[in-house]
């Protein structure tokens, strides 16, 4: 899906995937006790951070990756009746493969 909204800078969107509603064992998650998800695709990403002599370095992650994020990281917004979340680059821990 593409969104119709460009990070500035080093943000990024992500869309947390969906949260897990049974365990390993087949036991229903009831909704009051499930948590945020900490893994989400990235949907979109700004042109890159700016140093501090002015050039522009890319960022590292990509549209599409999946990447593992702190459970409080970044803003939540809804953009086109979709809940996302934007966050810079440095609060990504990392990139699933």
């Amino acid at each position: 899906m593409s969104i119709k909204f460009r990070p500035l800078y080093d943000r990024v969107v992500i869309r947390r995937k969906p949260e897990e509603r049974t365990t390993a064992a087949g036991i229903v998650i009831p909704d009051s006790a499930t948590e945020k998800p900490m893994f989400g695709e990235v949907l979109a990403v700004g042109p890159g951070k700016v140093l501090d002599n002015g050039d522009v370095r890319p960022l590292t992650v990509k549209v599409g990756d999946t990447v593992l994020f702190g459970k409080y990281s970044g803003t939540e917004v809804k953009l086109h009746g979709e809940e996302l979340v934007i966050m810079r680059e440095d609060d990504l821990i990392g990139v699933v493969a």
